[in-house]
């Protein structure tokens, strides 16, 4: 058996060597020994009019198992999909153990996509049946079922159906199909999967082409589960029941490893955040969950931020002062470790005690051992913040091919900025190094995936000879074995004189100058110099988590202590208010002078007309930047830089 392969029903050579010995197990035998352990504990809970539902191991596998039957009822072939559209739920979770239970894969699809971006990934993965939300994710298929030859039925978990179609069910009605299935004829289906086989389907967001779909074996699955969930520190429930809020997509692999398959492993409890969590809710379900364990993308990290800062801005002199004084002393500690002195301890844990548990306690957070933040890079200023409330943020790295984490930060390996280590059984190495030190960095190890499914040149060329994955990221290891990852290969900046110019430290080192600024965005590729784009810190929409014209309490303030008066993005992009535009140029000029050298500094930017979002197609699903949209959308902008 190969290393790798492209088809959803190949098996691969699993890379156990005696860093790794453990038994490979399938999802089913993972479950089951969860099932001995933590059956009478409590593992999801959702609200439902106003009252938190819980359901326990023991009942969450027996649901399962229903599912299952229900899905081979309907026709589920082996290796074919169960996709699942919609916001995280008890049904997402169930469907997509019912789905591995009954020999398919399960594939989650962004409850964002448009119904041709559904179109793609179901017709790539051969889904059978769909698991869908609501009307709305309802709507998107209807439209596209004509064209879906292996689509045989679609199965709706929140709303009654509003009109009958054939081959449409409820969740109550699906859930009594497989009645006549034997538990004999799910028990061999079950039996029959190996460890090597794939189970999952993760797409990738495809800011480069079409979305690739990473598929993931059972071993990647378990593996990744057990071990590297403990490198970040999160106990069994015979140690400690984790209690975790589930609000992020499960479609993206951060999540569904976290969330869901770990859950299972280790007997954590999941509750589940109300669907516009991110537009201001998941604040509200962290104060009554008090959760153990909590994971953000960086934005979500970011908004709580902006959102303490405005709270701040607002608040009277004597809070203000109180504030600054806890959070600078809080950083101060953190930064210096086990160099300060008895007394700063103590005006610390006072400063704590007084000021920050407070700020921890209206987060929700106060319950909290482990903050963990994955899934794209996350800006200093951001680490430092959180520093200052006593929020250490330990970063994790790899990507939908390494099953989620391969590099981890915890309670016990955190080192400040870095990505933490390979947990043991996994490895990193960099290659075609710089006199630096960066280098690409490639993995090896069990949480490797199988490859993409119907893509084998896409697969061949993520691999090398020897089997690593190349991850298409920059990164460069410290002596004691901690990544640091610098900056993506594409994103690389390669001016018209051929210099290299890793654009984020650029565009971090901005916002940090620039409180008012959102996002920042070096241009330059094949050109003479580097240019920005900027945009303004405003306040979202509550409805659509759209940014609106109007300036977050922060950016006000900016233009207060500027000298401008303003209070819409419009005001000043209109007017090229003087004010604003000579402080911006000032944070500039101030980052420039720190340049490494006359090729990083920036030398012309433009103030955007509005802040980049998922909606405008400036931000991925996960809030990543796409940059080739970006210059794609605003093309003028970028000629008008460079014209003679």
């Amino acid at each position: 058996e190969s290393l790798w392969t492209s088809f959803a029903d190949g098996r691969v050579r699993l890379r156990i060597d005696n860093s790794c010995p453990q038994t490979p197990i399938t999802v089913h035998q993972m479950f089951k020994e969860s099932l001995e352990k933590y059956g009478s504990l409590n593992a999801l809970a959702c609200k439902r009019n106003g009252k938190w539902e819980k359901i326990t191991f023991s009942e969450y596998y027996c649901l399962s198992r229903k599912v299952a039957k229900s899905f081979l009822k309907l026709g589920l072939e082996r290796f074919h999909s169960v996709a699942i559209l919609g916001f995280n739920s008890p049904e997402w979770f169930i469907s997509a153990v019912g789905a591995v239970f009954a020999g398919g894969i399960v594939t989650g699809i962004y409850a964002t996509n448009s119904p041709e971006a559904c179109y793609y990934m179901v017709h790539d993965s051969k889904t059978d049946i769909m698991v869908v939300e609501n009307q709305k994710q309802l709507d998107k298929i209807m439209q596209i079922w004509n064209r879906l030859p292996h689509l045989k039925a679609v199965v709706l978990y929140k709303d009654s159906i509003a009109e009958r179609h054939p081959n449409v069910y409820t969740m109550e009605e699906f859930l009594e199909l497989g009645g006549d299935v034997s538990d004999s004829t799910l028990d061999d289906i079950i039996n029959s999967q190996k460890p090597n086989q794939c189970c999952v389907l993760i797409y990738t967001s495809g800011t480069t082409g079409k979305p690739k779909g990473a598929m993931l074996s059972h071993d990647n699955i378990t593996w990744t589960s057990a071990h590297c969930s403990r490198a970040g520190g999160m106990q069994p429930a015979e140690v400690q029941q984790e209690s975790i809020v589930s609000y992020l997509p499960l479609s993206h692999v951060a999540a569904q490893m976290y969330d869901l398959w770990t859950g299972i492993k280790w007997g954590e409890q999941v509750y589940f955040a109300e669907p516009d969590a991110l537009k201001g809710s998941l604040i509200n379900t962290l104060k009554e969950v008090q959760p153990t364990s909590h994971m953000g993308v960086p934005r979500v990290w970011e908004k709580i931020m902006e959102k303490l800062q405005d709270a701040s801005a607002q608040s009277g002199f004597m809070k203000k002062k109180m504030l600054s004084w806890a959070m600078s002393l809080s950083l101060e500690r953190h930064l210096m470790g086990s160099n300060s002195s008895g007394l700063q301890q103590l005006w610390t844990r006072l400063a704590d005690y007084l000021v920050l548990a407070k700020i921890r306690n209206a987060l929700g957070l106060s319950s909290c051992q482990k903050h963990f933040c994955g899934a794209a890079p996350l800006n200093r200023e951001t680490l430092d913040f959180f520093l200052g409330l006593n929020i250490t943020l330990y970063e994790a790295y790899g990507m939908s091919e390494t099953t989620g984490p391969h590099c981890l930060s915890g309670p016990c390996v955190y080192r400040q900025h870095s990505c933490g280590k390979p947990p043991p059984g996994c490895r990193v190495k960099l290659v075609d190094k710089d006199a630096e030190g960066n280098g690409e960095i490639c993995f090896w190890g069990r949480t490797v995936f199988m490859g993409y499914l119907n893509m084998e040149d896409r697969t061949k060329e993520t691999f090398d000879e020897e089997g690593w994955l190349h991850s298409g990221d920059l990164g460069k290891l410290d002596k004691d074995g901690f990544l640091y990852v610098t900056g993506r290969i594409k994103d690389l900046i390669i001016t018209a004189g051929g210099e290299n110019v890793p654009p984020i430290p650029i565009e971090d080192a901005v916002k940090k100058e620039l409180p008012i600024v959102s996002n920042a965005m070096v241009i330059g590729d094949k050109k003479k110099f580097l240019s920005m784009f900027l945009t303004l810190k405003s306040v979202l929409d509550p409805d659509t988590s759209d940014p609106t014209d109007i300036l977050t309490e922060q950016a006000r303030d900016f233009c207060q202590r500027s000298g401008s008066k303003a209070t819409r993005v419009s005001e000043i992009v209109a007017t090229r208010d003087q004010a604003i535009y000579r402080a911006i140029q000032e944070g500039i000029d101030r980052v420039n002078s720190t340049a490494t050298n006359r090729v990083h500094c920036i030398h012309k930017w433009i103030v955007l007309p509005r802040d980049f979002s998922i909606a405008g197609g400036e931000l991925g699903p996960t809030m990543k930047l796409k940059r080739l949209a970006v210059l794609e959308k605003y093309r003028n902008e970028v000629d008008s830089f460079y014209k003679e």
